[in-house]
């Protein structure tokens, strides 16, 4: 195996704007990715062109020292040694679950003791191995995500892809299938890309995300790297439920910030003194009897603790969770004991 690289790779259709624009990213081996951002951002084009589905417009893909893909030439999906897990998980209904497991085997001209000691070994791995000869339609969409696993294990990829594979499973699965994938991930050793829209799943499976906005990368950084230190107003609100607020501030003032900072931009400065962004955490807003005085708008239960929507006193809004319900419309001190200057 080796790393995976994207070297300033570019995808465009037609005369519209490009899909992916000069997205450079190396993908350590043995590393899990999430490349995560909204719909249409350009993160599964970045996916297929991993895949060989689609040809890059410019720049280049490589693993290792091998060129996968340019603007010139492509290896095709088949001669790549990657396996891809769809939404649909793609499995052949009238197919056993060992039979699905197994087509790549066959594809690859693998029969005998080696073929049946390989789908049982990927069986085993993903705790399929007593639904052998089960239909996927006998499968819950847990178990049919699994056998999708399984058939990526048989190859021994180097590079698994991984297509927002936990989109039509319910929140209980999900949370399943999440530690699946990171029993996958130790299990097989290979580099996986996995493509996200939602932030949680990113931040719990991968070992480093890449966030992507309008075909470009924002920023990649290992998880709790992103979550406290992300790189502008996009990341930091798509990572986390913090609060973005518009405060004066200035260019020499540190990136991270406490009360002491925060306080006397949240009192105001001159109108025509330059503003900056300030995320804030809502685990970072404490209630204080000395603090700014905000105004409770909602109130949501989420069973360990209360989640506060306040509003400031010029209108903008922080989150905070807190221990005991505030009644909406209630005075509601608080102080930020951190804050990020994006």
């Amino acid at each position: 195996m080796a790393k995976l690289i994207l070297n300033r790779l570019s995808k465009s259709f037609g005369a519209a704007k490009p899909a992916v624009n000069d997205v450079s990213m190396t993908i350590r081996e043995g590393g899990f990715l999430a490349l995560l951002g909204p719909s249409g951002c350009g993160k599964t084009t970045v996916l297929r062109m991993i895949a060989g589905f689609e040809q890059p417009t410019d720049g280049a893909i490589l693993l290792g020292e091998r060129v996968l893909a340019d603007a010139g030439s492509m290896v095709p999906p088949e001669r790549r040694n990657m396996a891809m897990v769809f939404q649909s998980y793609a499995l052949w209904p009238h197919m056993t679950v060992a039979d699905n497991a197994g087509y790549p085997l066959k594809v690859r001209g693998i029969s005998g003791e080696t073929y049946r000691r390989k789908v049982a070994d990927a069986l085993a791995t993903v705790r399929l191995e007593a639904y052998a000869e089960r239909r996927p339609s006998e499968l819950s969409g847990g178990q049919r995500q699994r056998v999708a696993l399984a058939r990526c294990l048989v190859t021994e990829p180097d590079v698994v892809l991984l297509d927002e594979p936990l989109a039509n499973l319910d929140r209980h699965l999900r949370q399943e299938m999440e530690e699946t994938f990171r029993e996958f991930h130790a299990t097989s050793g290979a580099t996986m890309v996995y493509v996200t829209h939602d932030q949680a799943e990113a931040m719990a499976l991968a070992t480093d995300v890449a966030v992507m906005s309008e075909g470009r990368l924002l920023q990649m950084a290992a998880p709790a790297e992103l979550y406290a230190r992300p790189e502008g107003r996009l990341v930091g609100g798509l990572v986390g439920q913090g609060a973005i607020l518009s405060l004066p501030c200035f260019q020499e003032m540190p990136r991270a910030m406490d009360w002491s900072l925060v306080r006397p931009m949240m009192e105001g400065g001159a109108v025509d003194s330059p503003h900056g962004d300030i995320l804030v955490r809502p685990q970072d807003v404490i209630h204080d009897a000395d603090g700014i005085m905000c105004r409770v708008s909602t109130i949501l239960y989420e069973g360990e603790r209360y989640s506060l929507r306040l509003a400031l006193p010029d209108g903008q809004v922080l989150r905070a969770y807190c221990r005991e319900p505030a009644p909406v419309g209630s005075l509601y001190p608080v102080a930020i004991r951190a804050a990020w200057r994006l």
